[in-house]
């Protein structure tokens, strides 16, 4: 334990835990067990931390927040961990919880903020550079890939994937795959690109025009969804995110959300403020 880290007198670290050097633990912060702490990283008072937990560097652990408590499906053996990676931020009373496999991980990605009260479940796996917003709840299972958002109150069900760079809108019910780069709303209803997103991100304006033309044929060209891929795909095998789409849904196993069909024509674009 280094020197230089700072542990409030109230906080109760097991002698086992493992704690990098510039590590600042608060009041009545609860470590059990051997945790790895990362250097730089803040726990913030009421935190309740629990091994078999890895946690980058970094990192803020707020107020009352859960990381690697037992899970909550009742079949299956509270056998894995949790990691945190690299500078991610966990706000007040978020809970993430262990993975249900011996040797396997629920895992949050490097520079992602888990806002207040957010739930993430057992076994899921959340990429880099997500937000998930305050009250957001992701069953067991769940994958958030990276830069993804995700507004505030969400449902997700478990194994539903979402996709990079795809936006959630709030109080969104999502039961099926939430495809890379579009716009969710309401019920597992796909309405636009995510057309801010996408801008700052950094994506070209050539690189947007083709999602945009991947998100015409696949939603509003009256073709099923293997008639869409197989002509997104004939029309054109370059681009990166295009192929990500692509190999993104031939992968999905529930399925992908569908179409607001009620939404006009011309309105390809939605800012995405407009749903946090």
């Amino acid at each position: 334990m280094s020197t230089l880290t700072m542990i409030h007198p109230t906080a109760v670290v097991d002698p086992e835990a493992q704690i990098g050097p510039d590590v600042e633990i608060g009041p009545y912060a609860v470590i059990e067990g051997p945790v790895r702490i990362g250097p730089g990283t803040k726990i913030w008072p009421h935190a309740y931390l629990a091994a078999p937990l890895e946690i980058g560097r970094g990192c803020q652990i707020h107020i009352g927040a859960v990381l690697g408590h037992l899970h909550q499906a009742l079949r299956e053996p509270q056998a894995g961990g949790v990691r945190i990676g690299d500078r991610a931020i966990i706000r007040e009373y978020a809970t993430v919880h262990r993975a249900s496999r011996e040797g396997s991980w629920t895992r949050i990605g490097a520079d992602t903020l888990l806002m207040g009260f957010a739930h993430v479940a057992h076994d899921c796996e959340v990429g880099s550079r997500v937000i998930i917003a305050n009250g957001t709840l992701l069953a067991g299972h769940v994958t958030v890939e990276d830069r993804a958002i995700l507004s505030g109150h969400v449902a997700v069900h478990q194994f539903v994937r979402i996709g990079t760079l795809a936006m959630v809108g709030g109080l969104a019910r999502v039961s099926k795959d939430v495809p890379p780069y579009f716009l969710v709303k309401g019920d597992s209803e796909v309405w636009a690109i995510n057309s801010v997103g996408l801008k700052r991100a950094g994506l070209s304006e050539e690189n947007r025009a083709k999602i945009r033309e991947a998100y015409r044929l696949l939603y509003r060209a009256g073709l099923n969804t293997t008639q869409a891929l197989k002509a997104i795909q004939a029309w054109d095998e370059t681009s990166a995110e295009v192929r990500h789409l692509v190999e993104f849904i031939q992968a999905s196993q529930r399925g992908i959300c569908r179409h607001h069909l009620r939404m006009p024509e011309e309105a390809l674009d939605i800012d995405e403020e407009d749903v946090l």
